[in-house]
């Protein structure tokens, strides 16, 4: 077979390339999402006479309601796209999110920027569950953890572009509505340029014989799924870890910025903090992705969400800026680990051509757990209030039950490393083939 030539792509087929540029373009509507989206909401709710401490409620609530969403479509959508609809469904997500990003720059009330915020995260978290379970197919798997973890690096430094030009315009300006409209323009085309060299070359080398009705063998399939996960306790116990430590990594992503503003510190010295996040986070996570490719790839999982059960605790006596700075790079310094080392280590346990359902159900216990965080913050800071609390004691009070989630994510973590690795049925392709239409996976790079 013919081997991509690498050319000048930093020893990257041009398949991969492609698959990592979308994590550059998704990462810019993110980083904005967690940085100046809400501070803009707390400008809106202050205008409304909403509290301080209620204004972050809904915040919370809010990303609990759009994590909800896309779990319960995610993995009916992923089972779907394992017959051979991985690219189309993909493409749809993705451009209905950027669409909803440009539209958050039309002048609105907090309540009706709310929906249309949550709109867009659906759009964005239901294009990761295809894009994750294309991993198998534009990679190896002795490559997935290097391909994953440079997709994350280069989306936290190439998040950074848009997001500088849309901070120099929103500072300058003040917060002006005009400014804030280009904010949101600019990430959303930035957004689309990075879509669509990947929806436009994605082929699917890996696929399931396609049904007569897909949508309701999709039903049938996840029940099998299931049991079949069950029968395999290293990736069922994997989910639930995962359920629990990277609900407690998004509940920070999502809850830092409003954090630190409704405790009063400088907006600008916020945003700049967050920016060391994504620095830092760029090396970081390149170092996790070749450490884990020598085979340590749980060690440096474990000792990832180690370092967050230490930033949950710290995050409770949080009052000073310089300690907002100090969480800000110890954040960046295991985020990009964490993430991209669960995403591959998770490939590697599951079927290539079944992971479209299979990612399906891994973003019900990652991106849609994270409701669990928010939600916990949103009513334990809300309970704190009713019976008293100061709106400092409250945020307080309430970012304790993310630390508690690292806790439990570590030692459920450590247990499931430890199970021998699933054996998995497997089925036939309609051509008699292996289960991926009797095409070979692209190969990548030669050098790496």
């Amino acid at each position: 077979m013919q081997r991509e030539k690498t050319g000048k792509r930093g020893g990257f087929s041009a398949s991969e390339l492609k698959w990592i540029l979308y994590d550059v373009g998704n990462s810019a509507f993110v980083l904005l999402a967690s940085t100046i989206l809400p501070i803009y909401f707390g400008a809106l709710t202050d205008a409304a006479g909403v509290g301080e401490a209620q204004s972050t409620a809904y915040w919370g609530y809010t990303a609990s309601a759009v994590t909800i969403v896309t779990a319960l479509i995610a993995p009916v959508l992923g089972t779907v796209a394992d017959f051979k609809g991985k690219r189309a469904l993909f493409l749809a997500f993705a451009l209905f999110g950027i669409v909803c990003c440009c539209l958050m720059s039309v002048p609105m009330p907090w309540l009706a920027f709310l929906f249309v915020y949550g709109a867009a995260k659906v759009g964005l978290s239901s294009s990761l569950v295809f894009y994750d379970s294309m991993l198998p197919d534009i990679t190896t798997e002795e490559r997935l953890h290097k391909v994953s973890s440079h997709g994350y690096a280069w989306g936290y430094i190439g998040s950074c572009i848009p997001f500088l030009v849309c901070l120099a315009i929103v500072l300058l300006s003040d917060m002006s509505n005009f400014s804030l409209i280009l904010a949101f323009i600019i990430t959303g085309v930035w957004w689309f340029a990075f879509t669509m060299p990947l929806a436009k070359s994605y082929r699917q080398v890996h696929f399931l014989p396609r049904p007569e009705k897909p949508f309701r063998s999709a039903f049938s399939r996840l029940g099998k799924l299931f049991g079949e996960l069950k029968k395999n306790k290293k990736a069922f116990l994997f989910l639930i870890a995962f359920f629990f430590y990277i609900d407690g990594v998004y509940t920070i992503i999502d809850m830092a910025t409003k954090f630190g503003e409704s405790l009063g510190f400088d907006t600008t010295a916020l945003l700049l903090a967050l920016l060391v996040t994504q620095i830092v986070a760029f090396p970081s996570a390149i170092v996790f992705g070749r450490l884990a490719g020598k085979g340590s790839d749980a060690k440096l999982i474990a000792v990832c969400i180690a370092a967050y059960t230490f930033v949950g605790f710290f995050a409770v006596f949080l009052y000073h800026e310089w300690q907002f700075w100090l969480l800000a790079v110890m954040v960046g310094l295991f985020q990009g680990g964490i993430q991209a080392l669960s995403r591959s280590y998770f490939a590697k346990l599951v079927p290539a051509e079944k992971s479209g359902e299979y990612f399906g159900v891994f973003d019900i216990f990652g991106k849609g757990a994270a409701f669990l965080g928010t939600l916990l913050v949103g009513a334990v800071t809300s309970l704190a209030v009713s019976l008293g609390a100061s709106d400092s004691l409250a945020l307080h009070v309430g970012i304790l039950p993310v630390a508690i989630l690292f806790v439990v994510g570590f030692f459920l973590f450590l247990y499931a490393a430890k199970q021998p690795d699933p054996v998995w049925e497997s089925e036939t392709a309609p051509d008699g083939g292996d289960g991926n239409g009797g095409a070979e996976p692209a190969e990548p790079a030669e050098n790496d």
